[in-house]
């Protein structure tokens, strides 16, 4: 039962602990997966899914030498018989005015530019490279979130974030072309407005211009994620999925 257990389906997630990374957790651990959570938080006594501190890793992503550190930490848990099936890099910061305001081109400060590119751009493929080999030696699966404030101008989602989504969408593409003949797969996800505890104000004024006339649930989104890590989509990389209600079109 023991082997058992040591060579279930791994996955390592960021940004677990609310919105769609907690519903993702779920979603996961429904199917039998473990799931290395990482997050800026420490491993919380209440935690509401089967799993200890063993499972997770408290990392500072727009820390570069601290993203190093807990890519050797999920290194040395995975142990040598388990199989590293998929990472999903969900973490990302945006910065807002005082007034929860977004922050435009002109105004955002250079230090949270290279804060916010850090955690949701650099990071990711940090993390992807850094664990590379025992990706490649499950055939394993990346999904990047980015958003669909990277494909045009959102009311709340501020420049330096709408810009780092962008560039991972489009990191996605170049690391499905050099990750694919090693055998693992690479996608994206890009959520529209899905309902979360940090909704910005005037979001149900948004919800008017989407054809299905609603919220997206963490759930749905979670749903779409672990697809793209089973072998469902087996023959599926270099996507970028919407998932926003028709939002998009």
């Amino acid at each position: 039962m023991a082997d058992q257990a040591d060579t279930r389906k791994t996955l390592v997630l960021t940004g677990a602990s609310r919105g769609i990374g907690h519903a993702t957790v779920k979603r996961f651990s429904r199917e039998g997966w473990r799931v290395i959570t990482c997050s800026r938080q420490a491993f919380a006594e209440n935690c509401p899914w089967p799993a200890g501190p063993e499972d997770h890793i408290q990392v500072d992503l727009a820390d570069q030498e601290d993203v190093g550190r807990a890519i050797a930490e999920i290194r040395h848990r995975l142990g040598p018989s388990d199989r590293l099936e998929a990472l999903v890099n969900n973490a990302a910061i945006s910065p807002k005015r005082e007034n929860g305001g977004r922050m435009d081109s002109i105004e955002t400060p250079m230090h949270l530019w290279r804060d916010v590119f850090q955690v949701n751009f650099f990071a990711p493929i940090m993390l992807a490279r850094g664990l590379f080999k025992e990706l490649a030696g499950a055939k394993g699966s990346i999904v990047n979130v980015t958003s669909i404030a990277g494909s045009r101008v959102h009311p709340f989602a501020g420049t330096a974030y709408a810009t780092s989504k962008a560039a991972l969408a489009s990191l996605t593409r170049e690391m499905a072309a050099d990750f694919g003949p090693h055998g693992i797969r690479v996608n994206a996800i890009a959520p529209g407005e899905i309902d979360t505890a940090i909704l910005s104000p005037g979001t149900e004024k948004l919800v008017q211009s989407i054809p299905l006339r609603r919220l997206g649930q963490t759930s749905e989104v979670a749903d779409i994620i672990f697809f793209l890590c089973s072998s469902q989509s087996s023959y599926v990389t270099g996507a970028e999925i919407h998932i926003n209600g028709g939002q998009h079109v």
